[in-house]
C-alpha cells in the first residue's frame, strides 16, 4: 500500500522562473536572459479605470519582515469582467489580464500597479464589492495562503456577501487604506501570517 507524500516548505523560490523582476536586493534580471511572465504592473495600454498603487508588508507573527515571500493577485477590470474564458462578456480590457506577481524585498516589502476592480457577481448572483484575491507563498509554509483586499473608500463592502461572512472585529484585517500621492491612489495592505492582528485568511 501507498503513503501519502509529505508535504515540502513553500519557497524558497527559483527566481529565474517565478519573479524575474522582483524587490529583491539583487535582480535576477540583471543575470538571466528572460521575459517575466507575470510582474508587477498590471497596466496595459488598453487598460481603462482608475489607476491605483497597492503596497504592503508580509509580517510573521512577531511582526517582523517576511523577506523571502512572493505574492500573486487576482482581480476583476474595472468593468468587473474576469480575463477567464468562463467570462465571455464584453471587455473593452482584451489585453489586461488581472493577474500579477511580486516578491517582497528585505523589508518584507511588495508592491503592484494596477487598476481598480469593478464590481462582480458573487453567491447567488448577489454583487460582490470590488476586491482583489491575494495568494501568499513563504519559506516555512506548507501551503500557499490566500486573502482578499477590500477598499477602504467602497460603501458597497457594508454588503459584499463574502466579506460580511467574516466576524465584525476582524473584518479590519481585509481592508486596505487610501492615501494620495501626487494624484495616485495608494492603498496600504500589510498582511499578517499569524500573530496579533493576524490577516483572516480563505479556505479554497
Amino acid at each position: 500500500m501507498s503513503e501519502i507524500t509529505p508535504s515540502q516548505a513553500v519557497g524558497p523560490f527559483f527566481a529565474y522562473g517565478l519573479a524575474p523582476h522582483s524587490r529583491c536586493d539583487w535582480k535576477p534580471s540583471d543575470i538571466y536572459d528572460w521575459k517575466e511572465t507575470a510582474g508587477a504592473n498590471l497596466v496595459t495600454p488598453d487598460t481603462s479605470g482608475t489607476k491605483i498603487r497597492i503596497e504592503g508588508s508580509v509580517l510573521d507573527g512577531d511582526g517582523m519582515p517576511i523577506n523571502d515571500a512572493m505574492i500573486e493577485v487576482w482581480q476583476a477590470d474595472a468593468q468587473g469582467g474576469y480575463a477567464h474564458p468562463v467570462d465571455n462578456r464584453a471587455r473593452p480590457n482584451t489585453r489586461f489580464m488581472g493577474f500579477g506577481r511580486s516578491a517582497t524585498d528585505k523589508n518584507g516589502v511588495y508592491s503592484f500597479d494596477t487598476i481598480k476592480p469593478g464590481s462582480v457577481p458573487g453567491p447567488n448572483g448577489k454583487a460582490q464589492a470590488p476586491h482583489i484575491v491575494f495568494c501568499i507563498f513563504s519559506r516555512g509554509m506548507l501551503r500557499q495562503i490566500y486573502t482578499r483586499l477590500y477598499f477602504s473608500d467602497e460603501a458597497s463592502n457594508a454588503n459584499d456577501p463574502i466579506l460580511t461572512l467574516v466576524p465584525a472585529d476582524r473584518r479590519g484585517t481585509l481592508v486596505a487604506y487610501k492615501e494620495m500621492r501626487r494624484d495616485l491612489p495608494v492603498y496600504r495592505f500589510d498582511i499578517r501570517v499569524q500573530g496579533e492582528n493576524e490577516t483572516v485568511f480563505f479556505d479554497i
